[in-house]
C-alpha cells in the first residue's frame, strides 16, 4: 500500500492528522500499524488515552484481539478440524496426509487430492510412496514465488506474450451452429476492459429432471425464456378502408410456444398506442382505430409489430441441444443474456446457469462470482486457442480487477488510471493532462512503485532493490 493510500485509510477511520503524522514517521502500511502494540505508540510520543483510541479506530483493541484476527483464527480452526477429521477424506488421502505430517513436508490439500486420485487403483509400497511425496514437495517448493518477486510483471508477460499469437476472428460456433460467440483476441480484450455488455452475450442454461431428459418439457422451458413477439406467431393485416388492424394468429406456432389467444389479448392491451381498442372476434383479434387518420393507423401497426407476448427481455433466441460430453441431457443455449430473470424460471438448474456477461454476474451473484467468471472466461478463451497459461497469472489479474468490490477495467478508466502515483499514471496515457492536474492540486509522488522509479532513474523496490542493508564495519581494537 502506497503512503498516500495509507494516509487516506487512516483518515477514513477518523484518526486525527497529528496522530497520522506520528504514525507515518515509523510505519508505511496499515498492516504494520495494525500490528503495533500500545508500547510502540507510546514510544512515538502518544499519551495513553490517544494511543488506546488510535488502536481502537484502526481495529485493534488493547488487551484483546481484533475482529479480523479472531475471524482468521476461526477459519484456521475450521481448516484444522477438516484436516484432523478422516471422514472428510478418502482412505488413500488420509494415508497420504499422515505420511506428509510424519515427513514434515509442505503440500497443499489440492496436491494431496491429485496424487490420491492418480494412485487410487494402484498398490504402491510405503518407501516408494514416500519418495513420490518427497519429489512432489520439491516441485511444490520450486514453484513458490520468491519474496519481493515482481509477480505482476510476470503475470502480464505470461498472458501478453501468448496473446500476440491469438487469432483475430470475432465469431466462432460454440458447439451449436445457430449461436455465435466472440472468442480469440477480441474476447480477451472484452474481459480485461470489463465491458458492461459483451458484443455477443450468451447463456448456457442447464435443466433439472425431468426437463433435461424430456425434449418436450425442455422446449416448454425454452419457450418461457426466448422472447416471442407478435409477428413470430401471427400475421398482421392493415384494413385501410375500415381503419383497423386484423391480427391472425398461427395456431400451430402458438401451440409450440404455449401461448393462448387470451395471452395475446392481455399483452396487446398493455401497449399504450392500442390500449382499450383490442377485441377478440372468433379466431382473430381486431384493433379498431379511434381516429380517421392514416398516421394513427401506422403508429398502431408499428407499436404492435414488435410487442413482446412471452419470454425474458434481452434473450432473442434459445436453442436446445443434447449435451454430448456428460449426463446433462438437454441444454439450452441462448443469444442474449438476462441472468436475474432466468434464475426465476422453473426447471432451471440455478446452480449451473452460465453467462458470459461478467458485469451481470457481479450485479446478480456478487463480486466473488464475478472474479471466478473472469478466471473461467479468460482461461477458456486462451485454452480454446491452444495456449497454456498458468491459472495463477489469470487469478492475479482477476483479483486486481475485483479487489475493491467492483469489476474494474485494466486501462486509463480503471486500474492504470487510478494509481496513486502521478508518474505511473502519466507513463501510461495522456501524460500532459496527468502532470498538469497533479501540479495544479499539488499532488506528491512518493516513488513507491516500479514505473516512477524507472522514470527518475533509481532502483525499483523489487528483488534485490527491496532489501535495504546497511553494513557498519567494526572498529579496530587497540
Amino acid at each position: 500500500m502506497a503512503r498516500k493510500d495509507t494516509i487516506k485509510a487512516l483518515e477514513r477511520r477518523g484518526i486525527e492528522p497529528e496522530a497520522i503524522e506520528l504514525l507515518m514517521t515509523r510505519y508505511a502500511t496499515l498492516g504494520e500499524i495494525g500490528s503495533a502494540s500500545l508500547e510502540d505508540l507510546l514510544s512515538l510520543g502518544f499519551d495513553d488515552e490517544k494511543a488506546e483510541k488510535t488502536l481502537a479506530l484502526i481495529g485493534k483493541r488493547t488487551g484483546s484481539r481484533s475482529p479480523r484476527a479472531k475471524k482468521v483464527e476461526e477459519v484456521q480452526a475450521v481448516q484444522m478440524e477438516l484436516v484432523s477429521n478422516p471422514r472428510s477424506f478418502t482412505e488413500v488421502e488420509t494415508n497420504i496426509l499422515a505420511m506428509v505430517k510424519d515427513m514434515g513436508l509442505q503440500l497443499p490439500l489440492k496436491t494431496v487430492a491429485d496424487i490420491a486420485k492418480r494412485i487410487r487403483d494402484v498398490k504402491i509400497p510405503e518407501p516408494k510412496m514416500r519418495a513420490i511425496l518427497q519429489e512432489a514437495n520439491k516441485k511444490y517448493l520450486a514453484h513458490i514465488m520468491d519474496a519481493n518477486e515482481s509477480a505482476g510483471i510476470m503475470a502480464a508477460q505470461s498472458i501478453g506474450e501468448p496473446g500476440t499469437q491469438m487469432t483475430m476472428r470475432t465469431f466462432h460456433y460454440a458447439g451449436v451452429a445457430e449461436i455465435n460467440v466472440t472468442l480469440g483476441l477480441p474476447r480477451l480484450i472484452e474481459i480485461v476492459d470489463a465491458r458492461r455488455v459483451p458484443s455477443t452475450p450468451t447463456m448456457v442454461i442447464r435443466l433439472l429432471a425431468p426437463a433435461k431428459e424430456d425434449e418436450g418439457i425442455a422446449r416448454m422451458v425454452s419457450s418461457q425464456i426466448e422472447v416471442t413477439n407478435l409477428l413470430d406467431i401471427s400475421s398482421i393485416e392493415t384494413d385501410v378502408t375500415n381503419m383497423r388492424l386484423r391480427i391472425s394468429p398461427d395456431q400451430r406456432k402458438m401451440d409450440q410456444k404455449g401461448i393462448s389467444m387470451e395471452d395475446i389479448y392481455e399483452r396487446l392491451n398493455k401497449v399504450r398506442a392500442v390500449r382499450g381498442l383490442v377485441e377478440m372476434r372468433e379466431y382473430d383479434l381486431i384493433i379498431q382505430s379511434d381516429e380517421m387518420s392514416f398516421k394513427k393507423l401506422q403508429v398502431m401497426s408499428d407499436a404492435i409489430r414488435n410487442a413482446k407476448i412471452k419470454g425474458i427481455d434481452g434473450i432473442t433466441r434459445a436453442i436446445i441441444k443434447m449435451d454430448d460430453k456428460g449426463d446433462d441431457g438437454y441444454v439450452i443455449y441462448t443469444e442474449g443474456s438476462n441472468l436475474k430473470e432466468v434464475l426465476k424460471v422453473p426447471m432451471v438448474d440455478t446452480r449451473r446457469v452460465m453467462t458470459n456477461s461478467i458485469q451481470e454476474i457481479a450485479e446478480v451473484l456478487g463480486i466473488e462470482a464475478a472474479r471466478n467468471s473472469i478466471i473461467n472466461e479468460a482461461r477458456g478463451t486462451l485454452s480454446e486457442q491452444g495456449m497454456s497459461v498458468d491459472i495463477r497469472h489469470i487469478m492475479l489479474v482477476a483479483d486486481l480487477m475485483t479487489n475493491d468490490g467492483d469489476v474494474k477495467a485494466i486501462g486509463r478508466h480503471g486500474i492504470s488510471g487510478k494509481k496513486s502515483s502521478v508518474l505511473a499514471r502519466a507513463a501510461f496515457e495522456i501524460t500532459a493532462a496527468h502532470l498538469l492536474h497533479a501540479a495544479i492540486i499539488g499532488e506528491v509522488d512518493h516513488l513507491d512503485g516500479v514505473a516512477e522509479n524507472i522514470i527518475v532513474g533509481q532502483p525499483v523496490t523489487l528483488g534485490t532493490g527491496a532489501v535495504k542493508l546497511v553494513y557498519t564495519p567494526r572498529g579496530n581494537k587497540q
